[in-house]
């Protein structure tokens, strides 16, 4: 991450992170957007606690934070199930008493279109996507309303806003119910002192990506980095980073129901295909 941004407010401020884990590449400093999100509030101050299907992969991101002297704690948790996610909101106020802002990072695609996608392969698209959204606010709504504050930040995507070549119907389907839902229930719990907002990430380099690179497979990673992008290269997950960051913090405090693009110009581009 090149710069962080700083943000006085958050200092002390409650985060949970859904989804803060990352791929471990030895020697690498890539960073994915879930932990490049827990690094930018723990260097802010913030008390991090992430959860994430792969216990390992939380931990190696919580090392790292801590190893540049930031608050994360983290535990495994499937979010696509309810007891878990309560399990999670449950150790949080177990430990903190509070939270303050909640980050849904959780996602994944696959390809397919409506012929030829199976009704499996579409129903867990829709539930790691968008019931994970779903099931982190049902269990964190009620502790932010009881407080009469609180924040969260929602993880879309460019392929929500529009078709970017790739047969993926259920993620795209899912990213924009993403955006929906949080413009809805921000109206729903703006007088409750609440704000909702989702950040849509375009072209990102994670380490997801370099894996490819280090892998062999030269096709998939050219053609996930030589696109279109009117600003010619790729975002970094600081990037998404700083959008979620910013829009956690009181610098945003008059702004709910919006989404933030991060995608150098890509969906700005009328013809831009991968």
């Amino acid at each position: 991450m090149a710069t962080f941004a700083t943000y006085p407010d958050l200092k002390t401020k409650v985060a949970l992170i859904m989804g803060i884990g990352q791929t471990h590449i030895p020697g690498s400093q890539t960073w994915g957007n879930g932990a490049a999100i827990a690094r930018l509030l723990a260097h802010n101050g913030a008390r991090v606690f992430g959860c994430d299907l792969h216990l390992s992969a939380a931990e190696y991101t919580a090392s790292r934070i801590r190893s540049e002297n930031g608050d994360c704690t983290v535990m495994q948790a499937d979010v696509t199930s309810a007891v878990d996610v309560q399990g999670v909101v449950d150790a949080v106020l177990a430990q903190y008493g509070r939270i303050d802002i909640l980050v849904n990072n959780v996602g994944a695609t696959m390809t397919g279109d409506p012929a030829t996608m199976s009704e499996d392969l579409w129903d867990a698209q829709i539930t790691v996507n968008l019931k994970t959204v779903y099931l982190a606010c049902h269990a964190v709504l009620p502790v932010m309303a009881k407080q009469g504050f609180g924040c969260v930040v929602n993880n879309g995507s460019i392929a929500g806003l529009r078709y970017i070549g790739k047969p993926q119907v259920a993620y795209s389907s899912a990213k924009a119910a993403v955006i929906h839902f949080t413009k809805v229930t921000a109206a729903m719990y703006a007088p409750r002192g609440i704000r909702l907002n989702t950040v849509v990430p375009g072209l990102v380099y994670t380490p997801l990506v370099e894996k490819f690179r280090l892998d062999g497979d030269r096709e998939v990673y050219e053609r996930i980095t030589q696109q279109p992008i009117p600003m010619g290269h790729m975002g970094e997950a600081g990037d998404v980073a700083n959008a979620t960051v910013f829009l956690a913090s009181e610098a945003a405090k008059y702004i709910t129901g919006q989404m933030l693009v991060v995608d150098g110009g890509f969906t700005s581009c009328a013809g831009a295909k991968l």
